[in-house]
């Protein structure tokens, strides 16, 4: 007894359909892939290039009502801006929020700035820097 296949010969009648969409989608995913990949290095590029000043919280003390917050800042030379540094108190509640301007033509900073709290603070954090 023998059986019939009712598979088509190979490379008599072209590709299937199926092969078709599969090559289709590699290359849709490909320029998707290689999209993203520029959008993300694009994003990266001007986060870092553009960020004129940045800085850091060497150390803090904390009193009452008040926290003294060591900052050390790097920025370009002739830049103007700020940083924005808040504290928060044990349970979580931001007790203050300040901006400390540095608009001096020094390429480094280190100084300490006072953030006045309206209860006590546990935290420094430096939020973010900004050039204008």
């Amino acid at each position: 007894m023998s059986t019939s296949s009712t598979r088509l010969p190979e490379g008599r009648y072209g590709r299937s359909s199926d092969q078709r969409a599969d090559r289709t989608l590699k290359v849709v995913g490909a320029v998707l892939g290689v999209l993203l990949l520029g959008l993300v290095g694009w994003f990266g590029y001007h986060y870092v290039a553009q960020n004129e000043i940045s800085a850091e919280v060497i150390s803090f003390d904390t009193s009452q009502d008040a926290v003294r917050v060591h900052l050390e800042v790097h920025k370009d030379a002739g830049t103007a801006g700020y940083c924005t540094v808040r504290s928060q108190a044990e349970n979580g509640a931001e007790v203050g929020r300040a901006d400390f301007r540095f608009d001096t033509d020094a390429t480094r900073i280190d100084e300490v700035v006072t953030l006045r709290t309206t209860s006590p603070g546990t935290t420094a954090e430096l939020v973010g820097c900004h050039a204008e």
